[in-house]
């Protein structure tokens, strides 16, 4: 019988499958993932669901995997904006923009407050 998901496995399970349905999920190899076995095994492991681990190995999945989210570091997350035709810059590129630019506060801003920070 599977285990129970969290709310957040099963948000990485599920963006993981998109990923593949759309063609960019990717092994660790950098190949595209072509079969649909692989690429479930692939977000159970990445949402620390896998059965064939143990419960630390698991939550130290999960851990890393929300952290590249939070990162922008995700197939997801490098798509390109839809209108401009732009991508829009993550969090962390912001950050160092702000950082290259010496605003105060920035460690405590969030992706917006940073954008708004920057145009200002």
């Amino acid at each position: 019988m599977p285990r129970q998901q969290s709310k957040a496995q099963k948000d990485t399970v599920r963006r993981v499958m998109h990923e593949f349905k759309r063609g960019k999920l990717d092994t660790s190899r950098g190949k595209k993932v072509k079969n649909r076995r692989q690429a479930i095994a692939i977000a159970l492991h990445e949402a620390g669901a896998s059965k064939d681990e143990s419960r630390k190995k698991n939550a130290e999945n999960l851990k890393r995997t929300k952290a590249r989210e939070r990162k922008g570091e995700t197939a997801a997350a490098r798509k390109p904006a839809r209108r401009s035709g732009r991508r829009e810059r993550t969090r962390a590129e912001l950050y160092a923009e702000a950082k290259r630019r010496k605003i105060p506060g920035r460690s405590k801003m969030d992706k917006d407050a940073l954008r708004q920070a920057l145009h200002a």
